[in-house]
């Protein structure tokens, strides 16, 4: 049986848009609404129409469009209670271990507090995909504008036990600026190094640098490597984990 579609596509200024479809029972879902009308004229190319609008937290540029795209489809949503603070409660609130099904595919979600408070993650085992939002990005993570920087490492941490394979598809394209940022404080690690020219050669063909696995994020990414001794030692924290996060997320904040 034919496993679920992902249809990626920029949007806004540098959002991405997904669109995840069952070729077994037509169902189609929006990850996110950064943008209403384009995920509409992306979904009518390809004959799809949409059945569920998938949050993952409440940010604007994540659920600004449910509305819209409700009103032009008539779209179940499913996310967080959060999502409220912007507009209609979703249909169906979803919390850690909850499961959401799009035809013949099953996410389970993920609570990932720290970018927001109510942030999650919608993971399909079976299709060895995860859709993160705004908590994970490629080289990098989410700003922590609501949580604290313990809730954050728990949160990726998570995240770094998912399978080495897991696709992951975050929001937005930030790769180039992460790599310049991440080879401040991990110039050594050759993983890292040869990742950074990967986004290099990519950008400079406007090639998206998303999607990415667990097990590249987890080899080069450093913030998911906060209980690296080297890391730690560079940054002055030897043998805390929270507090080298802490650390590598303050830099970044300034970088």
């Amino acid at each position: 049986m034919a496993g679920p579609i992902v249809h990626m596509f920029p949007c806004l200024k540098d959002n991405y848009g997904f669109l995840l479809h069952d070729p077994a029972t037509g169902e189609t879902a929006t990850i996110d609404t950064p943008d209403a009308a384009k995920i509409l004229s992306e979904a009518a190319a390809r004959g799809w129409t949409i059945t569920q609008v998938w949050n993952t937290h409440w940010h604007p540029d994540h659920a600004g469009g449910n509305a819209d795209i409700v009103s032009a489809t008539g779209a179940k949503v499913f996310g967080p209670e959060e999502v409220t603070r912007i507009g209609a409660a979703p249909d169906r609130i979803l919390h850690e271990g909850d499961t959401v099904k799009l035809g013949n595919a099953t996410a389970q979600i993920i609570e990932t507090p720290g970018h927001t408070l109510g942030h999650i993650v919608y993971h399909l085992p079976d299709h060895h995909i995860a859709f993160v939002g705004d908590t994970l990005f490629a080289l990098g993570c989410g700003r922590l504008f609501e949580g604290t920087p313990g809730q954050m490492w728990d949160s990726l941490d998570k995240l770094r036990a998912l399978p080495d394979d897991t696709v992951v598809y975050c929001a937005h394209e930030y790769t180039a600026s992460n790599a310049a940022f991440a080879l401040s404080v991990d110039a050594k690690n050759a993983d890292l190094v040869g990742y950074a020219e990967d986004v290099t050669k990519k950008r400079a063909k406007d090639i998206p640098t998303v999607p990415t696995t667990i097990g590249r994020e987890k080899r080069a990414n450093p913030f998911l490597r906060a209980d690296n001794p080297q890391l730690q030692a560079f940054v002055g924290h030897p043998g805390d984990v929270v507090a080298t996060f802490a650390e590598v997320r303050e830099r970044k904040n300034r970088f």
